[in-house]
C-alpha cells in the first residue's frame, strides 16, 4: 500500500512539526511544510499531495488564498485548521474546518473525511 502524501501549510512552527510527527506515526508521507501562501502554491504543484492540512491565516499570505489558486490545477483533498472561527458559511458548505486546538483523534477523522468526500466527487 501506498502512503498518502501530505502537504502542511502552516506558518507555526511547532504547530508544524507536531503535524508532521503525528501523520508520520499514522503512516502517511509528509511530503513538505509550506509557511507562506506563495510557498504553499509551489510545493503543492511540486508535490501534488494526496490531501492538504491548511492553516486558515498565515503570516505572509492567506491559506485560503493558497488552496484556492492550488485547487484551481485540480482538485486536492484539503482540511482547514484554525484558531478563528472559521465558518462553513464563509468557506462552502463542502469545507472540512478542524478547530484549534483539537485532538489526534479529531485530526484522523477530519482526514478521514475529506478523502472519503473527494472519492465521490465528479471526475472533470
Amino acid at each position: 500500500m501506498t502512503k498518502l502524501r501530505v502537504l502542511i501549510i502552516e506558518d507555526e512552527p511547532i504547530i508544524a512539526m507536531l503535524l508532521a510527527e503525528v501523520l508520520t506515526e499514522q503512516g502517511y508521507d509528509v511530503a513538505d511544510i509550506a509557511s507562506t501562501e506563495e510557498e504553499a502554491i509551489r510545493e503543492a504543484a511540486r508535490h501534488r499531495p494526496d490531501i492538504m492540512l491548511v492553516d486558515g491565516r498565515l503570516r505572509q499570505g492567506s491559506g485560503l488564498t493558497a488552496v484556492s489558486e492550488i485547487l484551481a490545477q485540480g482538485f486536492i483533498p484539503h482540511v482547514f485548521m484554525s484558531g478563528d472561527r472559521l465558518t462553513k458559511t464563509a468557506l462552502g458548505p463542502e469545507a472540512i474546518v478542524l478547530q484549534k486546538p483539537f485532538q489526534e483523534a479529531d485530526l484522523l477523522r477530519a482526514i478521514s473525511q475529506a478523502l472519503g468526500e473527494a472519492q465521490h466527487r465528479p471526475q472533470i
